[in-house]
């Protein structure tokens, strides 16, 4: 079977997308999928070359619905070889051009991640406005898709509460990525040769983007509130700083008088990033809004406890696996988190560590996912060029 994903980019400054990609294609020659990625990245951009397949960059673009002219061609020059195409995101062009190459061709199914989430509405209610003017074109690509796809059934039930008509066919698929490979201290190392000044302290991690949507702000003023009750405890701030925020968070900082205790070494990859996770003593993320939290799941790989807000989709997983605190996506709520870190005894700690890892592989196994997507492109291509239509999947199908 051969599945095509269309993405705009596979730059690691995106988030949560480009990586939960990058693990699905890791899983796939594991149960027998050849897949291939088209992306509006630049031909020479360096982290193409660390992609476990085939990819056709087709060029970047410097407009807001990222239209290319060069994607629908491609397209109709190349889906005969694929048995099906996923499309990541929504409010982009690619999902309008893809439904006209597709149509009456082979099955395709579009990964929302998160963007049709309710919170994007009250927060930024002008972009709304504008974004209804978009939503017939959107909704006519999710409408005719043979699949929506969603993480959790309550991403689901979410993405319906921001626009209308809001009827397509939604299949929740398993999500999660594969468990860190490498020498664990070597990695550490790695880490600390970028971030020196928490070698041998401890430390909570933030890794996101820095992004108000990430509750950064929420967790500044916490750590500040507590610092004095820990004085040993550090906070790494781990991201890339997509909208000049860090700055003002590092000015707070300054005023709260926690600079020397917050550290900022940027985005963190490969080796650097895996010993961050190593070393940490818990990850946080007080999200305002995260459809999975691709984070959540790699801090779980790696035996961390998690610190996070209810607004991560997931976090009933947390709760139920006992495997951290889950609080409010407040001021309030962020600080409760690491009150109870902090009044953990020791061996707590250790025990909630200790369940981590086997929750992960229990829960978040990439390749859960591939195998849904392979089970949901089966049979699909058949009925497209037999009827002229896409097949009809149930959410039954991808479980």
């Amino acid at each position: 079977m051969k599945i095509l994903h269309v993405i705009h980019s596979l730059s690691p400054a995106i988030g949560g997308p480009p990586e939960g990609l990058k693990q699905i294609l890791r899983a796939y020659p594991e149960i027998g999928v050849d897949a291939e990625v088209v992306c509006l990245d630049d031909a020479d951009a360096e982290y193409l070359r660390h992609v476990s397949c085939p990819v056709h960059p087709l060029g970047a673009v410097n407009n807001g619905l990222l239209y290319s002219p060069r994607l629908f061609p491609w397209l109709r020059q190349h889906l005969s070889r694929f048995d099906g195409v996923v499309v990541h995101g929504v409010w982009q062009w690619s999902n309008v051009t893809v439904m006209r190459a597709a149509r009456g061709r082979l099955p395709y199914a579009v990964f929302t991640h998160g963007a049709l989430d309710p919170w994007f509405k009250k927060q930024y209610p002008l972009k709304h406005l504008k974004k209804c003017l978009y939503w017939p074109m959107q909704y006519a690509a999710l409408r005719s898709a043979s699949a929506v796809l969603f993480t959790s059934r309550t991403e689901a039930e979410l993405a319906r509460q921001s626009f209308w008509p809001h009827t397509w066919n939604s299949v929740v698929v398993p999500y999660g990525t594969n468990p860190p490979s490498g020498d664990p201290e070597s990695q550490r190392q790695a880490f600390f040769a970028i971030c020196p000044a928490v070698r041998g302290r401890r430390y909570l991690l933030f890794m996101a983007r820095i992004h108000e949507k990430k509750g950064c702000d929420l967790l500044i003023d916490a750590f500040a509130r507590v610092a004095d009750r820990d004085s040993e405890l550090h906070l790494v701030m781990a991201g890339p700083d997509q909208v000049g925020l860090q700055a003002k968070l590092q000015q707070t900082a300054t005023s709260l008088g926690i600079t020397q205790r917050v550290h900022w070494p940027g985005l963190l990859q490969n080796d650097a990033k895996w010993g961050a996770f190593r070393g940490a003593e818990a990850f946080v993320l007080p999200s305002h809004q995260e459809n999975f939290g691709i984070a959540v799941a790699e801090a779980l790989a790696c035996g961390v406890p998690v610190l996070i807000s209810s607004q991560v989709n997931i976090w009933k997983d947390v709760v139920a696996d006992q495997t951290g605190f889950v609080e409010d996506d407040t001021a309030e709520g962020t600080l409760r988190l690491l009150e109870k870190w902090i009044a953990l005894a020791p061996q707590e700690r250790e025990a909630m560590a200790g369940r981590a890892m086997p929750a992960f592989h229990r829960r978040y196994s990439t390749k859960n996912t591939a195998i849904a997507l392979r089970a949901l492109f089966s049979s699909g291509k058949a009925e497209a060029q037999t009827t002229g239509k896409p097949s009809s999947w149930r959410a039954a199908d991808a479980r």
